[in-house]
């Protein structure tokens, strides 16, 4: 190494980096900690909803189409990509000989 105290340099980058870490981590945990203290304290106040009438649109929603996602931009579009087919009927297959 080009010097005697290279194990001094490498311990001292050593602790920047970990105050480095340790500062980040308090950060993030300030700010989650800010922003569920804020949400605890504004509850929203809703009187007129109704969870149920919701849950059933959603319930009905997914059974009769469960592959489609209105976009207004767009109109109905499909997760697949594809216009919806209808299943094939399947055939019994006799085993080989």
């Amino acid at each position: 190494m080009a010097g005697e105290n290279w194990t001094f340099w490498f311990n001292m980058t050593n602790l920047a980096l970990g105050m480095i870490t340790v500062l980040a981590v308090l950060v993030v945990m300030g700010a989650v900690g800010w922003d569920v203290i804020a949400a605890w304290l504004r509850k929203p106040q809703v009187n007129n909803f109704d969870i149920e009438a919701v849950k059933a649109d959603l319930r009905s929603m997914w059974q009769n189409e469960p592959h489609t996602l209105a976009v207004p931009e767009f109109g109905l579009t499909m997760a697949d990509g594809g216009e919806k087919i209808a299943p094939a009927k399947s055939k019994k297959k006799s085993p080989r000989k």
